[in-house]
C-alpha cells in the first residue's frame, strides 16, 4: 500500500527497523499516518475526509478525522473547565485537544537503539510542553516515549489518550483482561445502560441480550457505536488486536497508564453532512476501532474533574513521563488448534 498522495503533499518522515515502518507527518500535528508491521498497515484511513491543513479551533471530527494516529491532550472531547479549577476555570479546550492542529517541532537522530523522531508541542489554553519520541528499534519495536511538563505557576489538570484508528472487520478480535471493569461514555444504536454504566469485559448487556465485545463487529447485529473506558489491572500489560492472521500488541505499565479507551464504530456514527449535490445520500458508514491507552477518563477533562473523578494533575515545573511500545506480527493459533 503506497502512502496517500494527500499525506505526501505535507511532507513525511519515515522510520524503519526490523519488520516495522512508521510514517509521520509533522505538519499535521505529528500524526502517524502509517504503522506497518510486516506486510500489514494497521491504521484506518478515511476516504471521505482526506488529509488537509489543520485549523485550530475547528471541529476535529468534521475537518481532521482523516485517520491515522493522533495524540489527544489535555482533553479528548471539547469542554469548558469548571470555574472551581484554580487559575484555569472557564477556559475552553478544543475537540480532541490542542496537539493535532499544531505543526510539531521535530528532530531526527539515529543511534544503537534505532531511528528516533522527537516531536514537541506547546500548550495554548493551558501552560505546558508536550513531547513524544517515536523510536523504531532494529528489532522492530515502535516505542513512543512521552513527557508532559507544566510550565505554569499552578498545578494543571489533564487527560491524555493515544488515538490510533484501526480498521474494524468481521475478523477483528480484542484480547484484553478478562473481567476488567468497563464504563460506558457514549453509545449509538445500542443500549448499554447509558453514560457511567458498568460492565465486565468482554460482556456487556443490552436489554435482554448479552454481547461479547471481544468480537466487536459480530457483537450486535445492527449498526452501533460506543465509547468505553476500561480500568486495567495493576502491572505490566500486553493488550492485543488480532486481524486475520496478524496481531498488533501494545505494552505499557498501568502505574503510568491506568486506562484503555475503546471507540467501536460498526457503521452507526458518521458526523459528516450530506453533500449539497446529493442531499438524499447519507455519508458512507465508518467502520473503525480506536484502541487507546489513556491517562484519565472519560473523554472530556471537565467530566474527568467532575462526576468521573478521573483527571490527573501536574505540579508547577513537574514533568510527567510514560511509555507505550507497539509490536506486530503473526497471531498465535487459538488454544484448540495448538
Amino acid at each position: 500500500m503506497a502512502t496517500p498522495a494527500a499525506a505526501l503533499s505535507f511532507g513525511t518522515v519515515e522510520l524503519r527497523g526490523g519488520n516495522a515502518r512508521v510514517v509521520i507527518i509533522p505538519a499535521l500535528g505529528g500524526k502517524i499516518a502509517e504503522l506497518w508491521f510486516g506486510e500489514r498497515q494497521w491504521l484506518w484511513h478515511n476516504t471521505q475526509l482526506p488529509f488537509r491543513a489543520p485549523v485550530a479551533g475547528t471541529s476535529y471530527v468534521l475537518t481532521a478525522d482523516s485517520g491515522g494516529f493522533d495524540e489527544c491532550f489535555p482533553t479528548v472531547g471539547p469542554c469548558t473547565l469548571p470555574t472551581i479549577v484554580r487559575g484555569y476555570g472557564a477556559r475552553e479546550l478544543p475537540d480532541h485537544g490542542e496537539l493535532w492542529s499544531q505543526r510539531a517541532d521535530m528532530s531526527l537522530t539515529t543511534g544503537d537503539e534505532g531511528h528516533r523522531a522527537h516531536l514537541v508541542w506547546q500548550g495554548v489554553n493551558l501552560p505546558y510542553r508536550f513531547e513524544r519520541s517515536v523510536v523504531v528499534t532494529p528489532d522492530g519495536d515502535v516505542r513512543c516515549e512521552y513527557a508532559a511538563t507544566n510550565t505554569g505557576d499552578l498545578k494543571m489538570p489533564f487527560i491524555w489518550s493515544a488515538h490510533p484508528l484501526l480498521n474494524l472487520g468481521k475478523g477483528t478480535r480484542l484480547r484484553l483482561p478478562e473481567g476488567a471493569r468497563v464504563r460506558v461514555w457514549a453509545q449509538h444504536g445500542v443500549d448499554l445502560g447509558g453514560a457511567s454504566a458498568e460492565h465486565r469485559w468482554p460482556r456487556a448487556r443490552s436489554g435482554g441480550q448479552l454481547l461479547d465485545l471481544s468480537a466487536p463487529a459480530l457483537a450486535w447485529k445492527r449498526p452501533y457505536a460506543c465509547k468505553l473506558f476500561m480500568d486495567l489491572p495493576p502491572g505490566d500489560q500486553a493488550l492485543r488486536v488480532a486481524e486475520e492472521q496478524d496481531e498488533l500488541t501494545v505494552r505499557f505499565s498501568t502505574y503510568e497508564i491506568p486506562q484503555l479507551a475503546l471507540w467501536i464504530n460498526h457503521g452507526a456514527w458518521n458526523p459528516l453532512p450530506r453533500t449539497s449535490w446529493l442531499p438524499w445520500r447519507k455519508p458512507a458508514p465508518y467502520m473503525n476501532l480506536a484502541f487507546e491507552p489513556a491517562i484519565g477518563a472519560p473523554d472530556t477533562l471537565s467530566d474527568a474533574l467532575g462526576a468521573w473523578d478521573g483527571a490527573h494533575w501536574i505540579e508547577p515545573g513537574q514533568t510527567r513521563e510514560w511509555t507505550i511500545t507497539w509490536t506486530g506480527g503473526a497471531a498465535p493459533p487459538p488454544p484448540e488448534s495448538r
